[in-house]
């Protein structure tokens, strides 16, 4: 029964260790940061998607995942942020691990997603 414990305890730290593997950001932080343009966000809710709304000033993951680094910039220290459709959603993940397969250090995830932007009264960007 011991070794049961020990083992379920075990594979509990490690899931909760790889589920939080990037730290989550506001609906308030990314606003501030949309206006001061202090980060990149990146949207991985698909081209279609993107066209119809986004955060301002996001790249569409889909339409530069294979040229990421062209994309994004130079310095590897610069905030990014990868978000999906919502809570629920993990594509964020597609993009959060590629910049950071790049070097980058400062990568976090908004994890309301476009879905809790658009519940916070934020506007979208629709202009490509």
């Amino acid at each position: 029964m011991k070794k049961l414990i020990a083992l379920l305890a075990t594979a509990f730290v490690a899931a909760s260790a790889f589920a939080g593997e990037f730290p989550d950001i506001s609906v308030t932080e990314v606003k501030a940061l949309t206006e001061s343009k202090k980060a990149v966000f990146i949207d991985v809710n698909g081209s279609e998607s993107f066209a119809k709304g986004r955060i301002p000033g996001a790249l569409d993951y889909a339409a530069i995942k294979n040229n990421l680094t062209e994309a994004l910039p130079k310095d590897k220290n610069m905030l990014i942020v990868a978000y999906c459709g919502g809570p629920q959603c993990k594509a964020y993940q597609a993009a959060a691990n590629a910049a950071q397969k790049l070097g980058y250090k400062n990568v976090k995830h908004m994890s309301a997603g476009l879905s809790g932007w658009k519940q916070a009264g934020q506007k979208l960007e629709k202009k490509i």
